[in-house]
């Protein structure tokens, strides 16, 4: 009861109404209009914005035996009271409530992620019993028995595929941008998207027990751990206290009077000191809010400034998410690169498969006219095959291929060394090319890393992505530690590594599987467009644009906001400190020494306010944040087979006016050749 009655009393509509009485008792002062003590306006705010004061205090000091600034706030206007100077109570009480209205606004954090989390469970599974199949809720599924899951639909619970193929996007537990082709006897995670073949699975394991309720407890337990922010002037109240009552009696007893020693207290009240930190930080908010990013927690802000770690995902954060056809490798002399691309265009373009899509979209680009493909037939998890004015043609993977007897003898290294996904291309039972395609970088990630180097903050790349990959990307935009093939609690344990060695850690990520990650960071940054929603409510930090440059301006502005706090904290306790000798000195009474307080609050906030408009980085450009368009994309993971050939060809590559990667082909012997196939 007593916690409602305090947060009633100190919520925005109440602190407004109790800084009119405030406002009108300054009024009559100014007028000279004579007022008996019990009927001076100031009653109203002492009323509004003193008792819940008072009784957080009492509550503070009897239930959790913390001595906090409310109780020195409370002493000073209960000591106001007694010798009737109401209004220098009612400002006490009403500068302390606007601060807590202003940090309560600047650690306020929305709860809807975990929400949107628990809402990816699927509710129900296609249970087949002696060949019947039936819809039941997933409470009713058990141990053993067999599911089927149909394209398009969700894995109910964690299980083995006994019958089918399929590609599956399981991007909501490991980040990859491809589907991950699965056959019999692979493992499949609850809550991941089946995206072609039909496939039965037996059940391994339920409920608590199941991937993705692991990921929904991760995040659960790591939102648990944040403990809230203490205001300055809280953790030092301690011995602000004894120190304020000890003047304060000093004062009165040396000099009998004790209209002194009630103006020591009044002038003593941290008011200042607790705007000093919320102030500052909601000026911060609002300048980053002006750039497009979008900061829920005042605490991140001041936890940034000392940050000396920043740990990326990949996929959607430094790379864009979406492939984009990176090589055309013809192994035929006689057939050119813009050849290549058209006989796999046509071959492709009835698949449904990202790379698929990739690959037409590139062909559309190059102006390339795309037969209609004759007789098309598609093996999830393997490839498609079709027939055009070429021949007969097949795209696939190099287990594909090999169940129609077709020698697979092409080299992939390059591109498996590059992370890149691949597509076997054969043309009446001989390979004649390679299509090779990746995720794109983004432009600005080698330049936001190097900058953030120049700041002394070591980077860490962490990502579901195979090693490789992950080394190659990390290589190409300077960051030095990898760490690849991680799921989400893998992700979540490396970040408490970091933490225990007494490191400072951001993570910035964009995806479900990074939520757990987010979550137990220090202060976590999420991509606001292409950024899942769990991500991006996970995350303390969210860029609505997905500009990654954006990230050393935001270590700028953190270092910037914790100096105007601390700037400050020292101005309200000089302030303060010379106020204390005048009260003393007699030269205040508790009314202008009230004032004095109040102008010390509002020098403060004028302060903060400084930072709205400071300009940190020429690069950085305002946006319009009302138009910014949250985009939600999902990619997907890729499937892996590895062979080994003899005989390869070295291409070197040329791009031409039109776009078309022309390849000069020169023979190399090389054994041993480990091909990365990617494909359905």
């Amino acid at each position: 009861m007593i916690d409602e009655i305090i947060d009633y009393l100190f919520s925005l509509k109440m602190t407004i109404v109790s800084g009119i009485f405030l406002l009108i008792s300054v009024i009559f002062m100014i007028f000279g209009i004579d007022t008996t003590i019990y009927l001076n306006p100031a009653w109203g705010t002492v009323i509004i914005s003193g008792i819940p004061m008072l009784l957080l205090a009492m509550t503070r000091l009897i239930r959790e035996k913390w001595i906090s600034s409310a109780l020195l706030i409370a002493i000073a206007m209960v000591a106001s009271l007694l010798i009737g100077e109401v209004f220098a109570a009612g400002e006490v009480a009403w500068i302390m409530a606007l601060g807590a209205l202003l940090e309560d606004w600047t650690v306020e954090r929305a709860k809807k992620g975990l929400r949107n989390l628990i809402n990816l469970t699927p509710q129900t599974g296609r249970r087949i019993t002696n060949g019947n199949e039936e819809v039941i809720p997933v409470d009713e599924i058990k141990i053993g028995d067999t599911l089927r899951i149909l394209p398009g639909e969700s894995v109910p619970v964690d299980g083995e595929i006994i019958v089918g193929t399929s590609s599956l996007d399981q991007s909501i537990m490991t980040g990859e941008s491809l589907p991950i082709d699965k056959e019999v006897g692979d493992e499949v995670f609850c809550g991941t998207m089946n995206l072609y073949g039909a496939i039965d699975i037996k059940a391994t394991s339920l409920g608590e027990n199941s991937s993705l309720q692991k990921l929904i407890d991760l995040v659960k337990a790591a939102d648990e751990k944040q403990a809230p922010t203490q205001r300055i002037a809280d953790k030092w109240a301690t011995w602000l206290v004894p120190v304020a009552l000890a003047i304060a009696i000093v004062a009165w007893l040396v000099t009998g009077n004790i209209e002194r020693g009630v103006t020591v207290l009044v002038v003593f009240c941290p008011c200042a000191l607790i705007l000093a930190t919320p102030t500052a930080i909601m000026a911060a908010i609002g300048q980053a809010t002006k750039y497009g990013v979008l900061i829920k927690s005042g605490e991140a802000l001041e936890i940034l400034g000392d940050l000396n770690t920043l740990v990326f995902d990949k996929t959607g954060t430094l790379t864009y998410g979406n492939l984009e056809v990176s090589d055309i490798i013809s192994l035929k002399d006689d057939l050119t690169s813009e050849d290549l691309l058209k006989i796999v265009a046509s071959c492709e373009k009835l698949s449904e498969h990202p790379l698929a899509k990739a690959i037409v979209k590139n062909a559309k680009e190059a102006h390339i006219d795309i037969e209609e493909p004759q007789d098309f037939k598609m093996y999830p998890g393997k490839g498609v095959t079709c027939t055009n004015s070429y021949g007969k043609i097949y795209a696939g993977n190099s287990k594909f291929l090999s169940e129609y007897n077709i020698d697979v003898n092409c080299q992939l290294d390059k591109l498996k060394h590059e992370g890149k996904a691949s597509i076997i291309v054969a043309l009446n039972d001989e390979v004649i090319g390679l299509i090779g395609l990746s995720d794109v970088i983004r432009e600005d990630s080698k330049d936001m890393i190097e900058k953030l180097h120049e700041l002394g903050t070591e980077t860490i790349l962490l990502t579901g992505d195979n090693a490789e990959t992950a080394n190659y990307f990390a290589k190409q935009i300077g960051i030095g530690k990898v760490f690849g093939n991680l799921l989400p609690e893998e992700k979540l344990s490396w970040i408490e590594k970091l933490k225990s060695e007494g490191k400072k850690v951001c993570m910035i990520g964009d995806g479900v599987n990074d939520a757990p990650a987010l979550k137990t960071a220090d202060v976590s940054v999420a991509m606001g467009s292409v950024g899942s929603d769990v991500a991006i409510e996970a995350a303390d930090i969210a860029l609505l644009g997905d500009d990654i440059g954006k990230i050393p301006y935001l270590k700028k502005l953190s270092n910037s906001t914790l100096f105007t706090i601390k700037t400050n904290i020292t101005m309200s306790m000089v302030i303060n400190a010379a106020a204390i000798i005048c009260s003393v000195l007699g030269l205040l009474n508790p009314v202008t020494g009230a004032i004095v307080h109040n102008a010390g609050s509002c020098l403060v906030v004028l302060n903060a306010a400084l930072l709205y408009d400071r300009h940190f980085d020429d690069s950085i450009k305002k946006i319009d944040t009302e138009h910014v368009e949250h985009s939600h994309y999902h990619f997907h993971n890729d499937g892996e087979h590895s062979h080994s050939h003899e005989g390869v060809n070295i291409i070197d590559e040329i791009i031409t006016d039109n776009g078309i990667k022309h390849m000069h082909a020169h023979k190399h012997e090389i054994t041993r050749q480990s091909c990365e196939i990617h494909h359905n």
